[in-house]
């Protein structure tokens, strides 16, 4: 059984016995509890900080891939578009004929014989990410991006970024009948005229990158999401790393109180330093509520 603690008659007397006496008694206490709350808000900050930078990696290595699938395509249109151009400098070339795919769906005709696409709607995106989003593919001074994107809040960018993808899904549905009727027409007229052949090979190409052009700016668009998800993850990594910096100097504030008060005990001459300890304490916590609410 632990020994009750007694506090020596000359150390009450040199004590104050009022309510601030009290107070001053104490200071060691509340100021341990201070420091020891203080490093876990410091801690936890820092962990938060860490959790962001890994998320902006993450999220990082998925805007590389629809970067690459934007480069893929722009690249897969162009070779398109150069053989077309190609076919048409050392062949004559007729247009397509209608007859020439029996079977083909309305759609598919306007595709290949007039090079009208299904219909590609952009994702439409709220005014801030927008602008944070042009500003970001005109390669504006990053300060002006985060500027931007100091008002949009996470979960606003996520959903841009559902709606980014969901428009390029489309397309690629709205698109998938008349490929399959492109790989079906080909079959069928390889072996057939070969003028005929001719006219539904420049077709195809026509279409192919005008496809590919499409389906390259979707992509953009959700690479480009992505890229302000990273810088947002990034900002955010930041400021709970300021945020734990701070929370550490209140801490070593109210360890340094603590030293303070212990020191006033052994010197015996605690009105004078205790107050001190009360002080730096007092500092410590309006530091912290600063740092909490408004860094």
């Amino acid at each position: 059984m632990a020994a009750k603690i007694v506090i020596p008659e000359q150390l009450k007397q040199e004590l104050p016995q009022n309510k601030w006496g009290k107070i001053l008694a104490v200071t060691p206490i509340i100021m341990t509890v201070l420091a020891t709350m203080l490093a876990g808000l410091a801690s936890s900050e820092m962990t938060k900080g860490q959790y962001d930078r890994s998320l902006g990696a993450e999220l990082q290595s998925k805007a590389g891939d629809q970067w690459g699938y934007y480069q893929a395509k722009k690249l897969r249109g162009a070779l398109a578009q150069n053989t077309l151009d190609l076919l048409a400098a050392t062949a004559d070339v007729n247009p397509l004929a209608a007859a020439a795919l029996p079977g083909a769906d309305a759609v598919t005709l306007a595709a290949l014989t007039k090079t009208e696409l299904p219909d590609a709607t952009p994702a439409k995106f709220p005014g801030d990410v927008q602008t944070a989003l042009d500003r970001l593919v005109n390669s504006r001074p990053e300060s002006e991006i985060a500027d931007a994107l100091s008002r949009v809040k996470p979960a606003t960018l996520a959903a841009s970024l559902a709606d980014a993808l969901n428009a390029a899904m489309a397309f690629d549905n709205a698109t998938k009948s008349i490929n399959k009727a492109v790989d079906k027409g080909e079959t069928l007229l390889a072996k057939g005229d070969k003028s005929a052949f001719r006219s539904f090979a420049a077709a195809r190409l026509r279409y192919t990158a005008a496809r590919y052009d499409v389906e390259a700016r979707l992509n953009m668009a959700v690479a480009g999401i992505y890229e302000l998800q990273v810088r947002q993850s990034n900002y955010s990594a930041d400021k709970h790393r300021a945020r734990s910096g701070k929370f550490f100097f209140g801490m070593l504030a109210a360890q340094l109180a603590v030293i303070v008060s212990t020191f006033a005990i052994a010197a015996r001459q605690r009105s004078f330093l205790w107050s001190i300890a009360a002080a730096a304490g007092a500092a410590a916590v309006a530091f912290s509520v600063y740092v909490y609410l408004f860094l």
